[in-house]
Order: C-alpha cells, then sequence, then structure tokens
C-alpha cells in the first residue's frame, strides 16, 4: 500500500488549499495535486493527495470516502500506478501524418449541381 490517494468528484470549484486543509484535520498532508485539463486549465474533477505515512494514508481513505465535500460526495481510495504505454513514433495517436491526400487542391468548388447552376446563369437559361 502506498500513501498517494486518488481523490474522484471533486467540486470544480475545489482549491488545492481547500483539499489540503480536509486532509490536513486527519493526519499530515503532505502534497495536493488538482488534475487541470491541459488545454483549457480547468479542473477535471479529480485530485492526488499524498499523505505522511501509510497510517494516516488509511485513515484519511476512511474519513473521506464518501463525505461531502463542498455540495460532492468524495470517492478516496489508494491511487493506481499509472498503466506502461508504448512509445509513440511520430506524435499523437489520431490518425494524420505525412502522405495523405486530404482533398483539397484544384480550383473547383461546391458540388456539380452548383457548378451547373452557376454556367446557366451566367449564360441567362435561368
Amino acid at each position: 500500500m502506498g500513501t498517494r490517494l486518488y481523490v474522484g468528484n471533486l467540486s470544480y470549484d475545489a482549491t488545492e488549499d481547500d483539499l489540503n486543509g480536509l486532509f490536513q484535520e486527519v493526519g499530515v498532508c503532505v502534497k495536493c495535486e488538482i488534475v487541470s485539463d491541459r488545454d483549457t486549465g480547468r479542473p477535471k474533477g479529480f485530485a492526488f493527495v499524498e499523505m505522511g505515512s501509510q497510517g494516516d494514508a488509511d485513515k484519511a481513505i476512511e474519513a473521506c470516502n464518501g463525505k461531502d465535500f463542498m455540495g460532492r460526495e468524495l470517492t478516496v481510495n489508494e491511487a493506481r500506478p499509472r498503466p506502461e504505454r508504448p512509445p509513440q513514433m511520430f506524435g499523437g495517436g489520431y490518425g494524420g501524418g505525412y502522405g495523405q491526400n486530404k482533398g483539397g487542391g484544384g480550383k473547383r468548388k461546391g458540388s456539380r449541381r452548383g457548378l451547373r447552376n452557376e454556367k446557366r446563369s451566367r449564360k441567362g437559361i435561368f
């Protein structure tokens, strides 16, 4: 067992100081880290808390799991290690890459019917 805890269902208004204060009531809280979205910077609704000892971590799980905190019922349990991921060769895993024809090019825009109607309107057929 470790001293690092996962805290889920966290209010988006909670700060690290609020969370630190909650866990300091139970035992020695070494570090609080609220996870934020990389792009927007807004909190994702969960955090990791590191307690001073295994006994403090066990007390924190028992005292805070299911506790109402800022209007939400917390989920507190031992943090699991991050799973291993294979290294990626060329950046993200969302397709993309080089040498793929993504359309574009050429001067034609729109559908054939739109082009046909455009030509007719120039000739005065409509």
